[in-house]
């Protein structure tokens, strides 16, 4: 009876991820594709215009600039452009770690006119909707400005290896066709997304699975001290702990509370705690997969890391500010 349960269990769970990894890899495979078409016809010098301001300061190469603005229309393409430079042995990890950290401004943006803007704040409000935006907004910048003086201060042109081919100008005059070219962009596309998407599927999948069978409400057990630590009303708690699990139905949650209950301040220090435990569960249901299936186990471990860190501790300070000013 139990095995019956948990494989009952395991087949919803398959049948829920698969749609989600197919997805997913049709991103991958198509961003990866733009990118060395882009490569190839020479884009990349154009599109480096745009994105110089930030490449030149962190010390990186112009395609570089390209994968992070390609994060403001999808964070899986950026990412995937990212991951398509370190495999080819164009970035080193370090260079690569850095470019991440840059990533981060720019992946939040999508979500401002997805999300943000159509959903949140209609929910929360002008005023508590637009604060609560304004200061993931400035999170998300202090992270990407973090990266690029890090990158300042780190990383120097032996983190970048230029001898790989990149370079439209090495293909032959017969591959100069708009036909060649875009042969040669497939010809580099399909060693990395053979590389990718079966880690990826695999990674995605067994971790939906687990996430199935484990049980992860203990993870909110912190938000009541938390929310005691720093001084929030009582009623701090049921929200942080819905919004750990539905930013939506966190944000329902406050709305009816804002008058009486919460100021605009304590409202949004709220959705900010409860953003800081979801990453627990988001880490699990999320960027494990993802990233695993992106850079592998010991890369994507170190993404997570770093990523999860710096979330952390900006959010951390900005909380202490709303609640101290």
């Amino acid at each position: 009876m139990q095995a019956a349960v948990v494989l009952s269990s395991v087949t919803e769970a398959l049948i829920d991820v698969l749609p989600r990894v197919a997805q997913i890899a049709l991103v991958v495979a198509v961003a990866v594709y733009i990118a060395n078409v882009a490569v190839a016809f020479g884009l990349v010098e154009k599109i480096a215009l745009l994105s110089r301001p930030l490449t030149g300061p962190a010390n990186l190469p112009d395609e570089v600039g390209t994968a992070i603005l390609t994060t403001t229309a999808s964070t899986t393409a950026g990412y995937a452009m990212l991951a398509d430079l370190r495999e080819s042995g164009y970035l080193d990890d370090t260079a690569t770690l850095v470019a991440v950290i840059m990533n981060t401004f720019f992946g939040f943006t999508q979500h401002v006119f997805t999300y943000y803007i159509p959903v949140l704040i209609p929910i929360l409000g002008l005023r508590v909707g637009v604060m609560y935006v304004s200061a993931r907004a400035l999170i998300a910048l202090a992270i990407t400005l973090t990266g690029i003086a890090i990158g300042a201060l780190v990383l120097s042109d032996r983190n970048v290896d230029f001898d790989v081919q990149l370079d439209p100008d090495a293909l032959t005059d017969e591959e100069q066709t708009p036909r060649h070219r875009l042969r040669a962009a497939w010809d580099r596309t399909w060693p990395t997304l053979r590389r990718l998407l079966p880690r990826l599927a695999v990674v995605y999948t067994l971790v939906t699975v687990l996430v199935t069978q484990y049980d992860l409400d203990a993870i909110t057990g912190s938000a009541d001290p938390l929310a005691e630590l720093v001084g929030l009303p009582a009623a701090a708690v049921p929200v942080i702990v819905v919004y750990t699990f539905d930013t939506t139905a966190g944000a329902a949650t406050i709305a009816p509370l804002l008058a009486d209950t919460f100021t605009p301040r304590q409202a949004v220090a709220t959705l900010l705690i409860g953003s800081i435990i979801s990453f627990a569960v988001s880490t699990f249901k999320r960027s494990i997969p993802f990233q695993y299936g992106i850079w592998g186990a010991e890369f994507g471990t170190k993404v997570i890391v770093v990523n999860t860190v710096l979330k952390i501790v900006f959010i951390s300070v900005t909380v202490v500010a709303l609640l101290a000013f």
